[in-house]
């Protein structure tokens, strides 16, 4: 596994934990108007600055819905804390993935910092008619939206015009995402305006998903029409980024968990590399070769940072035709 560079400074929020709602961490702001309840979080894990940059900035150029609700906030302070640029890793959180707890028997066992922290962040998601959960990635990379297996996602996901990248997946086997949980996951047909995508900015310590952030941010306020193009452009110059060149959707059909920190992979794999034959060895798991499933298979998101029993090394996926 090869070193990286973190170059992303950490934000300093400290002026912003308190919040302005009770909990710290969260704010919320309403127009007063009809509309849609809008969140947007950050720092689900305590290494991925670039949500933290992007929330912030908002609540610092004093972003304020023009129609519904915007709530925002800074999610696993506590992991956020502990965070060290040259032992970036160790404060993706403290006791275990907080992005993995969204269940009501996990949240009610609690017994953990994160899954104390998700009951306090709770009452704000249920009430969240979309959801935007800003994320980065372990290894360099393009940026990714992830939708998750529900057609309205995906239309929204194409709408927002960026990353160009959008994978529909069905989530990991260790636990349930935020973005899926509760009435985020019901079907299309009950899901009335419930919208939630998770984005993936690009590797945790590049500066360019700092921009990533902001950018996809805007483009969810402007679709939501919690801002229009006149508030954003006075509040938010910048933040809007370059069309991307259409959007290329790739379907998840399955994954890689580890059943152990020794997994290894057979070569340095880059995100988003599509490996052309089927049946080709990637990796071995606890002695058990792994192989490629189909014919142009695309991985995503190798890497074994965070290798250990239970945790997805990597997913294979088929790009929709152009």
């Amino acid at each position: 596994m090869n070193p990286l560079k973190f170059e992303l400074d950490r934000p300093d929020i400290d002026h912003l934990r308190a919040g302005n709602t009770g909990t710290q961490g969260v704010w919320h702001f309403d127009s007063g108007q009809p509309g849609l309840r809008v969140m947007i979080t950050s720092l689900i894990h305590g290494n991925e600055l670039c949500g933290a940059w992007a929330v912030k900035g908002l609540l610092e150029a004093g972003a304020r819905p023009l129609r519904g609700s915007l709530t925002l906030a800074f999610c696993n302070l506590a992991a956020f804390d502990r965070f060290d640029p040259d032992a970036f890793d160790a404060a993706r959180f403290v006791d275990e993935d907080m992005n993995r707890q969204w269940s009501i028997d996990r949240i009610g066992e609690g017994g953990t910092v994160e899954r104390r922290r998700v009951a306090e962040l709770l009452p704000f998601v249920q009430r969240a008619h979309w959801l935007l959960d800003l994320h980065s990635m372990h290894e360099p990379g393009a940026p990714l939206m992830l939708s998750g297996p529900h057609a309205r996602n995906l239309t929204l996901a194409r709408r927002l015009g960026a990353p160009r990248h959008i994978v529909v997946d069905e989530g990991h086997r260790d636990g349930t995402r935020m973005r899926d949980f509760g009435h985020f996951g019901l079907p299309d047909a009950q899901a009335g305006e419930v919208r939630s995508l998770l984005v993936e900015c690009g590797f945790h310590g590049d500066p360019s998903s700092r921009d990533v952030a902001r950018d996809v941010s805007l483009r969810f306020l402007l679709e939501s029409n919690t801002l229009d193009m006149a508030a954003a452009t006075a509040l938010l110059p910048g933040w809007r980024q370059g069309d991307d060149a259409g959007s290329c959707v790739l379907r998840v059909s399955g994954g890689v968990t580890a059943r152990s920190s020794g997994f290894r992979f057979f070569d340095d794999y880059r995100d988003l590399q599509v490996i052309p034959r089927a049946g080709t060895p990637i990796g071995e798991n606890d002695g058990e070769i792994v192989t490629t499933p189909y014919d142009d298979c695309v991985l995503v998101m190798p890497s074994l940072r965070q290798a250990r029993a239970g945790v997805t090394v990597v997913r294979f996926a088929r790009a929709d035709a152009a």
